[in-house]
């Protein structure tokens, strides 16, 4: 019966090193590129701050410090009273856009072959979840416009 070997490389230096050396190596390699890219990246943001807030001109008055939308001046108070409803309305469309985004996956791994029964139980576990919160929407008179 043949002894097993050991895989050995040799370094730079000419030294030998064992296989776990070389990958673990080779793995800290390809992440010291990541950490690179993001110093690189955190430099070009902070760099484009700094230029931009050295060259720009800096001359307060009153008019610039005025609150403003749209270029119109504001008249009267500050506060005004919204309608909740549409927040609940644009709450609702990204629920269900959000979940619309889970059923495409859903029926690419259901064609998969080994798939199909879990997967198909757990959609319609998701698809009831998503369906009491629209009865509850309903009950509670959300979804209607007044």
């Amino acid at each position: 019966m043949p002894e097993p070997t050991m895989i050995v490389a040799t370094g730079t230096d000419g030294a030998a090193e064992t296989a776990g050396t070389v990958l673990a190596t080779d793995y800290f390699e390809s992440y010291s590129v990541v950490g690179l890219l993001a110093v690189v990246g955190v430099l070009f943001v902070a760099v484009a701050f700094g230029a931009g807030r050295l060259l720009r001109p800096v001359v307060p008055t009153p008019e610039k410090l005025m609150t403003y939308e749209c270029g119109v001046d504001p008249v009267g108070e500050g506060w005004a009273h919204t309608q909740v409803r549409y927040y609940v309305y644009a709450f609702l469309y990204v629920i269900f856009a959000v979940d619309s985004i889970f059923l495409f996956p859903w029926a690419t791994v259901f064609a998969a072959p080994g798939y199909g029964a879990a997967t198909l139980v757990e959609m319609f576990i998701f698809l009831g979840f998503l369906a009491v919160g629209l009865l509850y929407a309903y009950k509670k008179g959300v979804l209607t416009w007044t």
